[in-house]
């Protein structure tokens, strides 16, 4: 039957996160003790507050369609959260909610890519970015950000891919996988290049909420009108609120895409979720202090796990700025254990330590693991004492 499948859904790569997935819960499903650390998801459940409004609107009979780009309300809150966190001013035109930050990238390339269209991805990213791009028909490029730039692309490099095709670049601040934060003056010279090759910025912030030490998000967006003009910020609730499963996310940018992305979702999902979107408004709206509970609770597991990392042999991370993210460096430790790559190495850890973690393939980059400490304390603290006593116990220089 595989003829009658669609030549784009065939050039699809499968994602290696949901492959180690299905084979931790096979091990688990066999009684075996695992640990999961490929979380992409706060472990806490949404505020009060938000799950009370979401409930009052479905008794008050907020069961029905919204407008395809999100109900007006909604979009106002978020114009307000662009203006006092970011200083960017948009209006309702300038605005696009949809089922997910997921599906409102998803919409955004559909919207903006012809065949053969280049969107420069700068590298590790985040598994979907170039999935969404070979669907809307258009090619990934691969920048390096290598472990010295603190997996950061440079103005140099991404001169050197532009060409008649490129259309677009994805900058995803801070990062999914490693938790990296490019500053401001980083940004702007990113975006003096764009600007002079007229490249659309799709500036990704979904983790904008999760800062630690002393970093501090930008938006590109933020910089001036002119990169305003030739930027859509991707955000939404999922990360920041604990709101995953709500599938609230949205898009702020130039209106004939947003024009055009609405098109879209109208003959698609007709609109997101509408009791969602009244849970959003009192995301926006209501106390913040869930917010800065959570992200403090993440920086205090951080700080407390890192030097466990980085002193587990052939391990080298740098400190991340934000997210939820530990990307270590593994490939020292893969080959002492006998492995020619870091993919069989985080196979046989999930077989023989029982600790599930993603390898660093799957975000472009292949001497790496991504961990999730969007877990408990405890839990990752006894899945980091697996992986030491596994990689001593296995490595032949023991």
């Amino acid at each position: 039957m595989s003829q009658l499948l669609a030549d784009r859904v065939k050039a699809l790569t499968p994602s290696s996160t949901l492959a180690i997935t299905a084979k931790a819960k096979e091990l688990k499903a066999q009684g075996k003790d695992v640990i999961g650390l490929g979380a992409g998801e706060p472990d806490f459940n949404t505020p009060n507050h938000i799950i009370e409004a979401a409930y009052e609107s479905m008794k008050a009979g907020e069961t029905k369609y919204t407008p395809a780009a999100g109900l007006l309300s909604l979009k106002n809150a978020i114009i307000n959260k662009f203006k006092e966190d970011q200083q960017i001013n948009y209006d309702a035109s300038e605005v696009f909610v949809g089922s997910g930050a997921k599906h409102v990238l998803y919409c955004l390339f559909q919207a903006v890519l012809n065949e053969e269209d280049e969107v420069i991805i700068p590298a590790p990213y985040w598994v979907s970015y170039p999935e969404q791009v070979k669907l809307a028909g258009g090619n990934p490029v691969y920048i390096e950000g290598t472990e010295d730039q603190s997996y950061k692309i440079t103005p140099e490099q991404l001169e050197k891919v532009i060409n008649s095709k490129t259309k677009a670049i994805i900058i995803n601040s801070p990062s999914n996988p490693t938790g990296m934060i490019y500053s401001a003056e980083e940004l702007e010279a990113l975006a003096k290049v764009c600007l002079e090759n007229n490249i659309l910025i799709v500036s990704d912030e979904i983790y904008e909420k999760l800062i630690y030490g002393n970093a501090k998000h930008v938006s590109i967006a933020s910089i001036s009108d002119e990169i305003k003009e030739q930027t859509i910020v991707i955000n939404g609730v999922s990360k920041s609120h604990s709101m995953t499963g709500w599938r609230i996310g949205y898009a702020g940018g130039n209106k004939e895409i947003i024009k055009a992305m609405t098109n879209l979702a109208s003959h698609s999902t007709s609109n997101p979720t509408t009791t969602a979107q009244f849970g959003a408004i009192a995301a926006y709206t209501g106390t913040q202090e869930p917010v800065e509970e959570m992200r403090a609770a993440f920086e205090e597991r951080l700080n407390k796990v890192f030097e466990a990392l980085n002193a587990i042999p052939g391990f080298r991370c740098i400190k991340p700025q934000g997210a939820f993210y530990l990307f270590p460096n593994v490939k020292e430790a893969a080959e002492a254990c006998g492995f020619s790559t870091v993919d069989e190495f985080v196979t046989d850890l999930l077989e023989k330590a029982n600790v599930a973690v993603i390898p660093g393939s799957g975000f472009g980059v292949d001497d790496n693991i991504r961990l999730s400490y969007a877990t408990d304390l405890t839990s990752f603290e006894t899945a980091l004492d697996r992986i030491a006593q596994y990689v001593i116990e296995h490595s032949k220089r023991s």
